[in-house]
């Protein structure tokens, strides 16, 4: 019997000297897993397209110059700059995290990244080539010919293997290790009583109600002034020009959260040059509460723990272009669509 309790001691003992693993595993707001790549030549491709200006007219935009992954995957523009400095229409989302979206574009009239994907190549407003000018580039330069095999196998290049193979590339785009998800994750020194303090009013105010889920947003269509309306001159109509359905008007996709500190400015128009602001236009027309000066800094301080491990990786050498690969003019007209 002494044996038996000495035992059971030395276990309870050993019980007591590990330490509690503490973690947040109810919030609404969960964590960003890290990419898993499973075709890396794929995703190598994507990497050199997503890079290479000769998908547009000009041979001088890019995937990146919109969606700068030096930049936050974003291009801190109110509106970005299209063929022949066009002015965009309406602010360019980032690019971080993306896979995570119910639907790509402010509107959501691309289903995934891939549709996506092909559809500022074709844009007048914005690279201003098409699919086939921009297949026959690629299928001139013969290193990218051999990339494509290697990726898809033998058969011809074609508009949707472009599209795929950029899209590839963006779903390894992912921000983990936030300050915020290390204290989701049990790391209970990640947040300051500051930081800890504005997401509590953050929850309590009512924004997990559409900024919820991995990437904090992305997951649905929301009214833009829903308490009061939001007044803007930008004629984004939002996700009524998909569905036709009234009830639409002015519903646009709840932007991520991710790296917000990074992404400015803020809304589809991109009005608001700062956190502070966003917030501040945010409580007032979506949730009917003017912040004081001190909570709008809590929640302030809380968003910017949403940034995560931006993307590193070496920046691709892209193949040379040969003889017969067309030269880009960048001050002609943009070909007919």
């Amino acid at each position: 019997m002494v044996a038996v309790r000495a035992t059971y001691l030395v276990v309870a003992l050993a019980v007591a000297a590990v330490p509690a693993v503490w973690a947040a595993t109810d919030e609404p707001i969960k964590p960003i897993k890290p990419a898993v790549i499973a075709q890396p030549a794929l995703v190598e491709l994507g990497k050199k397209l997503y890079f290479d200006p000769r998908l547009s007219a000009s041979g001088f935009i890019s995937c990146n110059s919109c969606h700068n992954l030096s930049m936050g995957g974003s291009d801190n523009l109110k509106t970005s700059i299209g063929h022949n400095w066009q002015k965009g229409p309406i602010n360019a989302p980032t690019v971080l995290n993306s896979s995570l979206n119910v639907a790509q574009f402010w509107d959501g009239r691309a289903k995934d990244l891939q549709e996506q994907a092909g559809g500022p190549i074709a844009n007048p407003g914005e690279m201003a080539f098409t699919h086939e000018l921009a297949v026959g580039t690629l299928e001139s330069i013969p290193q990218y010919v051999a990339d494509f095999e290697k990726a898809f196998g033998p058969g011809p290049l074609n508009i949707a293997k472009v599209t795929r193979a950029i899209a590839a590339f963006e779903e390894t785009l992912v921000t983990p290790n936030s300050p915020f998800d290390k204290w989701l994750l049990g790391d209970q020194s990640a947040l300051t009583a500051e930081e800890l303090a504005g997401y509590q009013l953050f929850k309590s105010s009512g924004c997990t109600a559409c900024h919820n889920g991995p990437a904090a947003g992305g997951a649905s269509f929301r009214k833009m002034g829903i308490v009061e309306p939001y007044r803007t001159d930008n004629p984004a109509l939002g996700r009524v020009a998909v569905t036709g359905r009234d009830a639409d008007r002015f519903n646009f996709k709840v932007p991520t959260l991710r790296n917000v500190e990074l992404t400015y400015p803020y809304f589809h128009d991109g009005a608001a040059d700062t956190l502070a602001e966003a917030v501040e236009v945010m409580g007032r027309v979506q949730l009917g509460r003017k912040y004081s000066a001190e909570e709008n800094a809590k929640i302030v301080a809380f968003l910017k723990t949403l940034t995560g491990d931006q993307p590193r990786f070496e920046i691709p050498l892209l193949p040379p272009s040969a003889d017969r690969t067309p030269r880009p003019n960048p001050f002609k007209e943009p070909p007919l669509q």
